[in-house]
């Protein structure tokens, strides 16, 4: 009887152990189960996701890239920077004039109280601190809003697009299509655009862009635009309308630059530097959200911050030599009189004067302190205009003459002429050739002055002068 009892229990142990391996397979292969429908599941979403994205960023480059609708888009984006960038700048313009010219106030007593000598208070004063108080107003608040903004819209992924629609009118040109980029860098800075030409392989095509970078405004022509723009062209117009005015002469500005940037390449590309245009290929970089804080701090402390301490750093010793020029006197004129009396012919045969011939070579260090040497020069004392009120920069242009040809013969030569001295010496250390630098200080220079004759010729030939 034990056997049988035996045999039954160690069958029972044996279906027992069956079941549950039986148990564990199946639960192992509910688990594999399990993990490859959550596998196939994650996979069908990124891709579908992916298929999504992808389909979103087609359709936006459609948008962005189209023949037809491409320039206009890129117009539009121009405009809003420029009517931001005017429209925000305002402000914080007048209460950093307003800030340096209590400052200089306050100088002024403490030098008065210790005896110091006029001319110490002038050289230093006058000179050093009103010139770099105006350059800091002037350029700081417009630099601090345009390069956010510029930063913000690359992050995007816009500009490479931008690049895309130029990079037929570059071809064209007989240029290279990477051109466009160095000429968005030179909104920027013109210097550091002469350094980016390094990603043009072909030597002939980087040398185009060498020559004809300087045709965009940079950073330090920007404020002399705005300023002569909003003071003489917007004449009549409200203050909401004046800058929409304002927003569109300075586009209008960027796009006869870039007209002669195509222009001239085409003419180089046919006679100095002929040649077939090479090609390549530009891959469009996805659409991203920008880290919009992080964007806009990083370009005001990289670019606008250094931009502006290259201003002060030039406009600071420019300041005191322009301030020691007015003030030392042969007989009963001074030197800068005489230098600027010798330039006047020439500056009124271009719509403008001697004064502001004198500005532009004296400014040739950085082209954001020519303002501040024009009105250093047009005040008597030889000391730049008090800057407590800038509003009465406009009277102090009327009293001398100036006129709407004036201010636009400014403008433009401001756009076209040479390129500052960090800028020359960037193009030496590229190309190794004194002939190439001076080709670059001379093409823009010709254009400069035969566009301002031209345009000083026509308007007076028809009364408009």
């Amino acid at each position: 009887m034990s056997t049988p009892s035996a045999f039954t229990h160690n069958s029972l142990d044996a279906l027992v152990k069956e079941a549950q391996a039986m148990s564990n397979d199946r639960l192992r292969d509910e688990i594999v189960s399990s993990i490859y429908s959550t596998s196939h599941a994650i996979c069908n979403e990124v891709v579908s996701n992916k298929k999504a994205k992808q389909n979103q960023m087609e359709k936006l480059d459609k948008i962005f890239t189209s023949r037809l609708l491409g320039f206009p888009i890129m117009l539009a984006m121009l405009g809003i920077i420029f009517y931001i960038t005017i429209a925000g700048a305002n402000i914080p313009s007048d209460l950093l004039a307003e800030f340096f010219g209590w400052a200089e106030a306050k100088l002024t007593s403490g030098f008065q109280l210790i005896h110091a000598p006029e001319w110490l208070h002038g050289i230093l004063i006058l000179g050093l601190f009103r010139g770099t108080g105006w350059v800091i107003s002037v350029m700081l608040p417009p630099m601090a809003i345009f390069f956010p903004i510029f930063a913000l819209l690359e992050n995007y992924g816009y500009l490479p697009r931008v690049a895309f629609n130029m990079d037929r009118l570059f071809k064209r040109a007989g240029g290279h299509g990477k051109q466009s980029l160095t000429m968005a860098m030179g909104f920027g800075c013109n210097a550091a655009a002469i350094l980016s030409t390094r990603i043009i392989e072909s030597p002939r095509e980087r040398m185009l862009a060498i020559l004809t970078n300087n045709f965009v405004p940079c950073n330090g022509r920007w404020p002399t635009l705005i300023l002569l723009a909003s003071l003489f062209m917007v004449t009549g117009y409200s203050s909401a309308s004046g800058t929409l005015v304002t927003s569109a002469i300075l586009m209008g500005c960027v796009l006869f630059g870039v007209v002669v940037t195509l222009s001239v390449s085409w003419i180089l590309s046919k006679t100095a530097l002929k040649g077939v245009p090479s090609h390549y290929t530009l891959e469009l970089p996805p659409y991203r959200r920008p880290k919009f804080m992080n964007t806009i701090v990083r370009a005001s402390i990289d670019k606008a911050w250094s931009v502006l301490k290259r201003a002060v750093i030039v406009a600071a010793p420019a300041s005191i030599i322009t301030w020691i020029l007015a003030n030392i006197y042969i007989g009963d004129t001074s030197i800068l009189m005489y230098f600027i009396n010798f330039l006047d012919p020439f500056g009124q045969a271009l719509g403008m004067d001697g004064f502001i011939m004198a500005a532009f070579i004296l400014g040739l260090p950085a082209n954001e302190i020519v303002v501040p040497i024009l009105i250093m020069a047009y005040l008597s004392q030889g000391a730049m205009l008090e800057i407590e009120d800038l509003t009465k920069l406009k009277q102090v242009f009327l009293d001398h003459g100036w006129t709407w040809l004036t201010a636009l013969n400014m403008m433009l030569f401001s756009l076209l002429h040479y390129p500052c001295g960090t800028t020359l010496f960037n193009i030496y250390k590229e190309t190794k050739s004194l002939k190439w630098t001076f080709l670059s200080f001379a093409i823009p220079t010709v254009i400069a002055i035969g566009v301002t004759y031209l345009v000083a010729t026509i308007a007076r030939a028809f009364g408009m002068a």
